[in-house]
């Protein structure tokens, strides 16, 4: 593995990063990085049944994921950990960062980022049970970069395994400049382990944010592993991978999750639609015309013929 000691995380993807997804990539690229869930919340006064239906998966067994939460105050997020606890899970991540606004507007993810007063009272809680590990993930701020300053007290407080930190805020959603000098400041002020989010897509940007900020404890990436599902293996291995390679490991994940929800899914359309998640982010130059087919396939027939010609086109044996 190169000797490479930073760790690696893959960040929680609502509707794309599901067990099916991480017991896949972790069966084929080795359980190299922590996992999360996609946030468990709450819906009509109760965990929402499928969140919780992925946090116990029997998928789950190759990898360990940590379950994610959700919440607009105290009263939610400790009900969202007691279901937690009955489960037997023993490691949550507080989400402080999502940035989708119905989450923001129900005072939810990024908008708890600013909220002092909410996490003051989950930061008892937290101390209070002591037989769950915390980490948070999160991000600058609602609408301001500095809105995290007020709230670094109250997490210095927490006990925390890690924080994530995307510096980036809500409104930006996953664009425009990233805030290098207000994360550099918030890594020099944390007394937690700082992982970075946001902007990881190739080995490249792994070395270069590595390189950028010493003291960080890991990085963390979504998109750039939907892009390419190898890219921490490749890192790891301190090369890139030739395409066959890559290709072959790909087509692996695909057979997996492929054979999954044909097995448990309703009907060709349902397939369907969850496989065009798997593909969404993965357009190629060498094969853009068979992605296109893959992603406007109505039978499955049409479906297998396009991903047949899409690693075809790739030179995938």
């Amino acid at each position: 593995m190169n000797g490479k000691s930073h760790r690696l995380y893959v960040a929680p993807m609502q509707g794309y990063t599901d067990a099916v997804w991480r017991h896949a990539h972790a069966e084929v690229y080795g359980d190299m990085a922590g996992y999360f869930t996609p946030f468990v919340r709450m819906e009509k006064g109760e965990p929402r049944a499928r969140d919780m239906r992925d946090v116990i998966s029997p998928l789950n067994a190759n990898h360990d994921p940590v379950p994610q939460i959700i919440f607009r105050d105290a009263a939610e997020c400790g009900a969202l950990l007691n279901a937690l606890l009955s489960c037997g899970v023993r490691r949550v991540d507080l989400n402080l960062g999502c940035p989708f606004p119905p989450q923001c507007r129900k005072g939810r993810g990024a908008a708890m980022a600013g909220n002092v007063s909410v996490m003051s009272e989950v930061a008892v809680m937290v101390r209070n049970m002591p037989e769950l590990e915390f980490s948070v993930k999160m991000r600058l701020g609602l609408t301001a970069a500095d809105e995290w300053r007020a709230l670094m007290p109250v997490l210095n407080d927490m006990p925390l395994s890690h924080i994530t930190l995307h510096p980036r805020v809500a409104s930006q959603q996953y664009a425009g400049d990233l805030y290098h000098d207000e994360c550099a400041m918030f890594i020099e002020q944390s007394l937690h382990p700082v992982i970075f989010n946001g902007d990881i897509r190739s080995m490249s940007d792994i070395d270069d944010t590595l390189r950028r900020y010493p003291a960080l404890g890991g990085v963390m990436a979504g998109r750039g592993l939907m892009r390419r599902p190898s890219l921490f293996a490749e890192w790891l291995d301190g090369s890139e991978w030739p395409a066959t390679k890559r290709n072959e490991h790909l087509l692996q994940m695909h057979a997996i999750i492929y054979g999954h929800n044909r097995d448990t899914l309703c009907g060709p359309g349902q397939i369907l639609m969850k496989m065009r998640t798997f593909w969404e982010y993965m357009q190629s130059e060498s094969a853009r015309k068979q992605w296109k087919a893959i992603m406007k396939a109505g039978t499955l027939h049409g479906y297998e013929a396009a991903v047949t010609s899409y690693f075809a086109a790739q030179d995938c044996p």
